[in-house]
């Protein structure tokens, strides 16, 4: 028998290490979900009314860009479920490289 515990019985908890971002758990983030994006001038925002129609640069049926505290998080496609828009994640983007890691 080893000295070493690899199994817990429900009568006998173990601690898991504490997450470092225990204390952001409950923190409020704005997200933004990008439908897409495009230019229009002055003299054309000037003249916008309803039923206008803003040409964006993204095709139909591309995947929406996530953002988080204006920060690219993810792709996604856009899910109805009962009458709530909401998004499905379909990739998770790679970490944004912040300039203190790109000094090192």
């Amino acid at each position: 028998m080893s000295s070493s515990q690899t199994l817990s019985s429900s009568s006998d908890p173990v601690e898991a290490p504490a997450s470092p971002f225990v204390p952001f758990h409950d923190l409020i983030c704005p997200l933004t979900v990008q439908l897409g994006t495009g230019t229009v001038s002055v003299r054309r925002l000037l003249t916008l009314e309803r039923n206008s129609v803003l040409r964006l640069t993204q095709s139909a049926g591309d995947e929406l860009l996530v953002l988080v505290n204006d920060v690219p998080l993810a792709k996604a496609e856009v899910v109805i479920i009962e009458d709530s828009t909401s998004v499905r994640i379909s990739e998770i983007l790679p970490s944004p490289e912040t300039p203190a890691e790109g000094l090192a």
